[in-house]
């Protein structure tokens, strides 16, 4: 199952963009972040998706999610407008992101290519 992630949790996890300016991935494992609201049609329709892949990925990568209600600063961080966004952070480089409900192809190959996990 994808995790949640509150403000906190990701400044521990995945960034502190309040202290650094420069893209400094804390994580071990790469991984995908949905960011994402309870309304979102969308957004429903990629969630079993993402479940899927963190148990298919268990170990390789992590799969977390982020509601853009509750977690508005966050969002913003990222320059979230629509949803779902969804960022792929590889262990090394630059995060990239996608926007809209990916089918689970578009994420595996998108796995493959940005975060060198198959």
């Amino acid at each position: 199952m994808a995790q949640h992630l509150t403000k906190k949790e990701f400044l521990e996890k995945i960034f502190d963009f309040e202290n650094e300016k420069e893209w400094n991935f804390k994580g071990e494992l790469p991984c995908i972040i949905d960011f994402y609201a309870d309304w979102c049609g969308p957004c429903k329709m990629v969630a079993p998706v993402l479940d899927e892949l963190s148990e298919e990925f268990a170990g390789k990568m992590n799969v977390y999610k982020i509601d853009t209600e509750a977690e508005q600063e966050l969002a913003g961080a990222f320059g979230v407008q629509s949803i779902p966004s969804i960022l792929f952070i590889p262990k090394d480089g630059k995060p990239q992101m996608a926007q809209g409900a990916l089918p689970k192809d578009s994420f595996l190959s998108t796995m493959k290519d940005v975060l060198n996990v198959e």
